[in-house]
């Protein structure tokens, strides 16, 4: 057996466990990828990251990124999880800071400031409008019908979201999903709050891989990501802003996204909650 260090990180809360928590295995160059989907669906939370050596000599470390036995190219509260725990455990970045991460979309920058992290939103893979049969689809999935939906699109950038805007955050809130077809399901939803209020966007994601339940998860990043490119870019929202999501899990997830350098910024705070060591 082999002991590794090992941190979980709340990701995104507003304020002491409200966020996403992510496992990181750190120093794991010498587990199999056998060995790190055991250790994922063990954790049973929705991403677990293992860090290694990088190849690119651009990079700080290099990170695999499993939600349960499915590997990802990229997501985004495991993104800023993963630079907590590398920075937690002692990691210094070449440029002070700033993190660049490499992981299977390739290299993605990081600022931090204290508690806060912050990432690039990477270019999306996939993008576009959805076909109205698969709209409808993903509609009888989450218990609404087309009428129901304002806009729709490709929005992925890894995972594979579809997502849908919807008439406000009250009709996110108001979603009661069924039990979905077989099949792959990544949908990201989205509604507007008030322009009075101090939060700009109500979000919710669901997934199902491998024909498993619908699963809900607390705090999205890459999908934060991937819909901020969408919305600001048909207009709908403006950065900067401030999106929620885990409200229907009791969760207060908080989502800041910027602009800068021509890139989109997705943060939020990050805290360890979990130091140790895992055998493995």
């Amino acid at each position: 057996m082999s002991t590794h260090p090992f941190r979980q990180v709340d990701v995104f809360g507003n304020g002491p466990f409200s966020g996403n928590p992510v496992a990181v295995i750190l120093g794991a160059d010498d587990l199999t990828t056998e060995q790190m989907v055991r250790i994922s669906e063990w954790t049973n939370l929705s991403e677990c990251t293992f860090v290694l050596a990088p190849t690119d000599p651009a990079a700080d470390y290099r990170v695999r990124i499993f939600s349960l036995s499915t590997e990802l190219p990229f997501a985004g509260h495991p993104t800023l999880g993963t630079a907590r725990a590398w920075l937690d455990a002692g990691g210094t970045p070449r440029t002070p800071g700033r993190v660049v991460q490499e992981c299977g979309v390739g290299l993605v920058p990081l600022h931090h400031d204290g508690e806060s992290l912050a990432f690039a939103a990477p270019e999306l893979l996939r993008s576009g409008p959805v076909d109205e049969a698969f709209v409808a689809e993903v509609c009888s999935v989450l218990g609404i019908t087309a009428d129901d939906v304002v806009d729709a699109a490709w929005v992925d950038n890894g995972p594979g979201w579809v997502g849908l805007l919807l008439k406000d955050a009250d009709a996110v809130q108001a979603l009661r999903p069924s039990a979905p077809p077989s099949g792959r399901w990544d949908i990201g939803v989205a509604g507007l709050h008030p322009a009075s209020a101090e939060l700009s966007l109500e979000v919710r994601a669901f997934f199902c891989h491998d024909g498993g339940a619908l699963r809900e998860d607390p705090v999205t990043g890459s999908l934060n990501a991937s819909l901020a490119q969408w919305l600001t870019s048909t207009g709908r929202i403006a950065t900067p802003y401030v999106a929620r999501q885990g409200t229907a899990l009791g969760r207060d997830g908080r989502i800041r996204v910027a602009a800068s350098d021509h890139d989109l910024w997705i943060g939020g705070d990050t805290q360890v909650a979990v130091s140790g060591t895992i055998e493995v």
